[in-house]
């Protein structure tokens, strides 16, 4: 999105007129643009609408996994990944239905899997 001011309260409005429920935000900014990437109810709907309203849109799929919400699970769920030699691209943080999650992404999901159901852990979305 464009990285001026309003362009995120823009891009909000149009979504929530959609009834898209927002899970996650993430926001990043660079000299020009803005990065803004979004868990949420409707993922289709939600890149359909942002379409229509002139923004940039990508769908992408990103893992996100429970992690106990305690000091130091976030690095002990990572360490399972870099163990594997599995790299992360990006990820993010935030609650969803009482619980904690992690949100990532990776260029090879289906080794990502093999090792969630290796390790038993719990994805949720």
């Amino acid at each position: 999105m464009e990285n001026s001011s309003g362009s995120l309260l823009r891009v909000l409005e149009k979504l929530g007129a959609h009834h898209i429920q927002l899970h996650a935000i993430s926001v990043a900014d660079t000299a020009d643009y803005g990065i803004f990437r979004i868990i949420c109810n409707n993922p289709k709907e939600a890149f359909k609408v942002l379409e229509q309203e002139g923004f940039a849109a990508s769908l992408t799929e990103v893992i996100v996994l429970e992690v106990e919400d305690v000091p130091g699970a976030a690095s002990r769920l990572l360490s399972v990944f870099a163990q594997e030699g599995l790299s992360i691209a990006y990820l993010y943080s935030f609650h969803y239905e009482g619980r904690q999650a992690l949100a990532f992404r990776t260029d090879d999901r289906d080794r990502a899997r093999k090792i969630i159901t290796a390790h038993s852990l719990t994805e949720i979305i």
